[in-house]
């Protein structure tokens, strides 16, 4: 196969029977779409989280009847539901016996149960496609997307996806659309995994490297990838091409358009990825790639809220070598994931995410704090926000940080950090000024772009 395109769609691009028909038009006008990844359908992922929440079993049938409720509603509008429900009814039976059976919740159970969503939209998406007269079945992404057993929040093993790719699905693309889900793998002893909340996209780049893909499209609710979140200003636009670098960073500090760890399979194999909407799939898009033709200073501004800013202090850091090593390696051994660093004479101050995919906050902080109290003083500030500058030679370029810092010169900024990536210059904002601080940074640098 000279061309091979991955079409991954997102939750609210499988939320109900006529989102899924829009999806069907963008694979069957595009001979190359050989694989399709889906997402649950939008608000079935939440329920199947608040399901593994309650210990209550009347609280759990009442998420249940949710998921159900969203999966026939499809189900009904196929022209031969017949076809799908013996398979459906077959994994809602399976979901019901987990909830029954389940007392408290392991994290292997809690990824056993947030993998319906996907095995649920997969088949129906599947049936759709055959409806419209395409040779499509769904496949078990469980057979193939290797992970290790850190439930939450596995690790893909690269070499053997693409050795089971090789076995298990390559031989199926010639003459069929394969529907497979995304999020979810499974283990070496076919323990049920997850790769971490929005790891659809990663799921579809994975796929994209095993099988040599050309293209990995991202079809969501969006018109691609905007200078800014739309809803902080009307003036935010869409950004026709991107570099892997510079999408990386949107990703990593708040773009929600992507999982952050969506372009690292894509940038290995230089698979140029695509994200557009599936509402309006002629309206263009973004695309991403390893060389584009314009590499402007500034690129994109990006939020995260819900940061939490920590600083440790100590007269013993002063001139004393090793203090920075035994701060990280608490950190570390409590598998706390730190953004930004910044350091003086005596104390260190680094940032954690509360919330989102990446969030250092899925483990238990408080224990790390004890144990950096024994020998520090430590302060916790929360309630801020993260505003990323996303460009190009932001660490060389001259007159660049000057335009940054007369915007910024009325912002109480709790912490900056310039010079370690020439992609990005972050900042600390309260959460109440973040939304302004954006707007007010998106208009003048972008104004007269």
């Amino acid at each position: 196969m000279s061309k091979l395109i991955v079409a991954k769609f997102g939750g609210t691009s499988v939320a109900d029977f006529e989102a899924m028909s829009r999806c069907a038009d963008i694979i069957l006008a595009e001979p190359a779409i050989r694989l399709v990844v889906v997402s649950a359908s939008s608000g079935v992922t939440n329920l199947l989280v608040d399901i593994t929440r309650h210990a209550d079993m009347a609280e759990r049938y009442t998420c249940y009847q949710g998921i159900e409720r969203i999966t026939l509603a499809v189900l009904n509008r196929l022209d031969n539901p017949q076809q799908a429900a013996p398979e459906i009814e077959t994994i809602l039976s399976a979901l019901r016996e987990l909830i029954e059976n389940g007392a408290v919740y392991s994290g292997a159970h809690k990824d056993e149960i947030q993998s319906f969503g996907e095995r649920l939209s997969s088949v129906l998406f599947a049936q759709v496609l055959r409806e419209r007269g395409a040779s499509a079945l769904c496949f078990d992404a469980r057979r193939v997307m290797r992970t290790d057993s850190r439930f939450g929040k596995g690790e893909p093993q690269v070499n053997q996806i693409s050795e089971l790719c090789a076995v298990h699905l390559q031989p199926l693309l010639a003459d069929n659309i394969v529907v497979t889900q995304g999020f979810i793998g499974a283990d070496e002893i076919g323990q049920t995994t997850t790769l971490g909340r929005g790891g659809s996209d990663y799921s579809a780049a994975l796929f994209g490297e095993a099988l040599s893909a050309s293209v990995v499209q991202i079809w969501t609710d969006v018109v691609g990838i905007f200078t800014t979140d739309p809803r902080l200003t009307e003036q935010a636009r869409c950004i026709k091409e991107i570099s892997f670098d510079e999408a990386a960073e949107m990703a990593t500090f708040g773009a929600k358009v992507l999982h952050p760890a969506t372009l690292i399979p894509a940038m290995r194999r230089n698979i140029g990825v695509f994200v557009g909407s599936s509402r309006e799939p002629k309206a263009g898009g973004t695309w991403i790639a390893k060389d584009v033709k314009d590499r402007p200073p500034y690129r994109a501004i990006a939020l995260r809220k819900s940061q939490t800013l920590i600083t440790v202090k100590s007269p013993a850091m002063l001139h004393a070598a090793g203090f920075l090593t035994r701060v990280f390696d608490i950190l570390s051994r409590h598998q706390i994931s730190v953004d930004l660093v910044t350091t003086s004479e005596i104390s260190v101050a680094l940032t954690l995410d509360e919330g989102g995919m990446t969030s250092a906050f899925n483990v238990s902080v408080e224990p790390a704090l004890s144990e950096l109290r024994s020998f520090c003083e430590v302060s916790v500030e929360q309630g801020l926000s993260l505003v990323a500058v996303i460009g190009n030679h932001l660490h060389s370029s001259k007159g660049i940080t000057g335009d940054l810092f007369n915007t910024l010169e009325r912002i109480n900024m709790r912490l900056i950090c310039h010079g370690a990536s020439k992609h990005n210059l972050c900042f600390l904002v309260q959460d109440a000024d973040a939304p302004g601080v954006v707007k007010q940074l998106h208009q003048n640098l972008f104004s007269a772009a």
